[in-house]
């Protein structure tokens, strides 16, 4: 037994001191490199930090476009999807009240022309990205609380549309926080 403590004994704390100091801090250095500095890139209005870029916020007034629904109410301390399976009943439940809701306040739509995107939740409940269609959907409710012409939000969304990463991998997406920023700041 003996013959073992030692090094046993060593290799934990050279362990320690690999995954407990030197790696965390490689880790926060490469961080430091990267956009936001390893703390996140923020989103400025009016002077203000008004939210994360990559941390969906829930918008539920007619002037601003709504972001994809969170299971979690958008707390990021709290991550996660509903664990339900399609046909759960509960779940059904909860889908169709969002349907019913977008209905209420987007009437010129119908219920097969709403994008899926904009009634269930994402897996992390925090997604702040919906694609160019599910923002442009909502651009008639937006014109009539704003009073601004139609042409100039789908310009907006075009404006704030990011396209796929090198041309090919992924979707295009729009930004709600950064295309409700956009939104404000319109003269």
């Amino acid at each position: 037994m003996k013959k073992y403590l030692l090094p046993s004994i060593k290799l934990t704390v050279l362990l320690v001191v690999l995954l407990g100091g030197i790696y965390p801090l490689l880790l926060a250095g490469i961080a430091k490199l990267a956009p936001g500095k390893g703390d996140g890139v923020t989103v400025m209005h009016n002077g203000k930090v008004v939210g994360f870029e990559q941390i969906g916020q829930k918008f539920t007034e007619d002037k601003y476009f709504w972001s994809r629904p969170s299971a979690v109410d958008y707390n990021a301390a709290g991550s996660g999807g509903s664990n339900k399976a399609a046909n759960n009943p509960d779940y059904l439940k909860v889908v169709q009240e969002r349907i019913d809701t977008f209905l209420v306040h987007n009437p010129d739509v119908k219920k097969s022309e709403i994008p899926a995107e904009l009634v269930t939740a994402s897996a992390s409940g925090l997604d702040p990205h919906l694609s160019p269609a599910a923002a442009n959907i909502q651009v008639a409710r937006v014109a009539k609380a704003r009073g601004i012409a139609t042409d100039k939000l789908k310009q907006l969304i075009a404006d704030n549309t990011k396209a796929p990463v090198w041309g090919m991998f992924g979707t295009p997406t729009v930004n709600v926080l950064k295309l409700n920023v956009a939104l404000d700041e319109l003269k």
